[in-house]
């Protein structure tokens, strides 16, 4: 091994370790890989940011605007309300359900598709009396398989279409991905629906377990005993409409004290606070019906910025957002006092802590009240997904039709190679500006900024791996390790390799560096490497045994109420029959 090759190997390594390790945010540690590298001049300075120009990351860019675009004209909410008929039976509920989002995601951004269907499982679940536990596993996992079986359904398709255009000339087509990545996603909603969903833990599925589920309307809220209510001296059994709206007191405090138990007997005073755990919806009545006053954490600044023009939001923490291990000051600076914290729901746990002494977590669900015209711009600057609104919103027919038809269009032009996808794509975002389908305003709300950082700092690292030979060096030993054995058999080490990368780095980080390593193993195998490059894309989205591979798992950690150990359950024999399909159909669509 050369000293280049040693440097190269080290900064990946460390690269890997970082990413493992969690504390820095993915774009940051591809930021300073990036950085290593140009000091160490493995990478020049001329070529440090061409990655930033690089089609795959224009694509990714324009592919989550377009699934704003789906989003805000209801393109799935439609979808899903047509289903909702047919939930009623348990296997129906979770095929369509499954099915839905896997579709979507095949089109869309998989986490915009999952947060569009997160309400819709939690309504259909709670009209069922189903845990949400036994859907949003399920969920999670289909949008990951929806993302495998189209070139933008996931950005590991994306830079494995575009990387393929720098060996051979010619990315990848719009449903080159199909023939294999659909036999996947079939296969695995069909394993999902039959067997997956029994495997996750019981603790989970049972809705009466001690320490019961919060479904997403359950959040912990607190309310204010008046100084002159009727309820100062008497119990909370005096609480008019608790019992009717299934509100429950979950815990009592002073302003400067903890939270204690609620006892039975307990008379209330004047200032004592209620801790509940309540649907919002259910909240005002209460409020209108007993002298209480609902805290928040809005101050005076609150109330002259958002000048009564209020809306309440649901959303979920992604992994990385800058409100993680943050606290509700944080909060209120952050958003200049704009965002005021109303509920939070986490992980199926009875959170009994004051509001503003807990410390927020990746999963966690906040209902906020913000001003209505920028609060959706407000939840992307924190790094949180927006859940759709629990009323199913159909959007109007004409815009979905539009928005449809625009979409179709750019795909056709793909597909048929009149342009680049990169340019269809873009164009297809701005023919949606011009329509006024997406606000000039909120055009780069929808777009993920530290997964465009991190494929561009990424990209010219992957060319340095194989500038110094690094890259044909392993591959060498790899064939070396399996010399003898079946083409089948490497194909399958090579899908296994790419998956458990893919369980404890960003998916996207995993192409970039497994891509390279495919090629040069083609290389060293002298056949074509379209095969292994498939090989390499549907293993980048298989991320099924951790919270931590995709952001749809981190999703649905706290609304399941979901353990980290829960995933493997389900995921590994899932990753299990994925090798055992997908290696054969590469080899029968792929031929070496």
């Amino acid at each position: 091994m050369t000293y280049e090759q040693s440097l190269i190997a080290a900064i990946l390594m460390s690269t890997i370790l970082l990413f493992i390790w969690g504390k820095y945010r993915h774009d940051i540690v591809a930021a300073l890989s990036l950085g290593a590298c140009v000091l160490t001049g493995l990478v020049s300075s001329e070529q440090a940011f061409v990655g930033f120009g690089h089609p795959a990351v224009i694509t990714v860019a324009a592919v989550l605007v377009i699934s704003d675009v789906m989003r805000r004209c209801g393109v799935v909410d439609m979808l899903a309300q047509a289903l909702m008929p047919y939930t009623a039976n348990l296997l129906a509920h979770i095929f369509l359900l499954t099915a839905v989002v896997t579709l979507a995601s095949s089109f869309m951004n998989n986490v915009g598709a999952l947060a569009l269907m997160l309400p819709v499982a939690i309504a259909t679940c709670s009209k069922h009396d189903r845990s949400p536990a036994m859907m949003l596993m399920p969920l999670a996992f289909g949008s990951i398989l929806g993302g495998m079986t189209t070139a933008i359904g996931t950005p590991p398709n994306i830079i494995i279409a575009m990387m393929r255009s720098e060996v051979s000339g010619e990315p990848f087509n719009m449903f080159d991905f199909t023939p294999v990545g659909l036999t996947v996603a079939v296969a695995g909603v069909l394993f999902i629906g039959f067997i997956g969903w029994g495997l996750i833990p019981k603790a989970r599925l049972s809705r009466s377990a001690p320490d019961r589920l919060f479904a997403i309307g359950d959040y912990l809220t607190e309310v204010i005993v008046g100084e002159n209510s009727d309820l100062v001296g008497k119990s909370a059994d005096a609480i008019k409409g608790l019992e009717q709206a299934h509100i429950e007191v979950v815990g009592i405090a002073h302003r400067a004290s903890e939270t204690m138990s609620m006892k039975r007997y307990q008379l209330l005073k004047a200032g004592d606070i209620l801790i509940l755990q309540a649907d919002p919806t259910e909240i005002q009545h209460l409020l209108d019906n007993n002298d209480l006053e609902l805290i928040t954490s809005a101050d005076k600044k609150f109330l002259e910025l958002t000048r009564g023009n209020l809306t309440l939001v649901e959303g979920v923490i992604k992994r990385g957002s800058v409100l993680e291990g943050r606290d509700v000051p944080f909060l209120r600076r952050r958003s200049n006092s704009s965002l005021a914290l109303v509920g939070l729901a986490r992980e199926g746990r009875r959170v009994q802590r004051r509001l503003r002494r807990q410390a927020f977590r990746a999963g966690d669900i906040l209902l906020l009240q913000g001003a209505a015209d920028n609060v959706e711009e407000q939840l992307s600057e924190l790094g949180m997904v927006p859940l759709a609104e629990r009323q199913l919103s159909l959007g109007e027919p004409k815009k979905v039709a539009i928005a449809l038809t625009i979409f179709a269009l750019a795909v056709t032009l793909g597909v048929m190679k009149i342009l680049p996808l990169a340019i269809v794509f873009l164009l297809a975002v701005m023919v949606y500006v011009l329509l006024e389908m997406i606000p000039v305003r909120n055009l780069y709300d929808a777009i993920d900024w530290p997964v465009i950082i991190l494929l561009a700092a990424l990209i010219p690292v992957g060319k340095a791996l194989e500038n110094t030979g690094l890259t044909a060096l392993a591959a060498n030993q790899l064939l070396n390790l399996t010399a003898g054995l079946p083409i089948y058999i490497i194909i399958g080490l090579l899908l296994i390799m790419t998956m458990l990368l893919s369980d404890v780095i960003n998916n996207a980080a995993t192409a970039v560096v497994m891509a390279p390593l495919a090629y040069s193993l083609s290389l060293g195998l002298n056949v074509n490497p379209d095969p292994l490059f498939m090989t390499v894309a549907i293993g980048a989205s298989c991320a099924f045994l951790t919270p931590i591979g995709h952001q749809s798992n981190t999703l649905v950690m706290g609304p399941g109420g979901y353990q980290f150990s829960d995933y493997w359950r389900m995921g590994l024999p899932l990753d299990l029959l994925i090798v055992l399909i997908a290696v054969p159909m590469i080899l029968l669509v792929w031929p070496l």
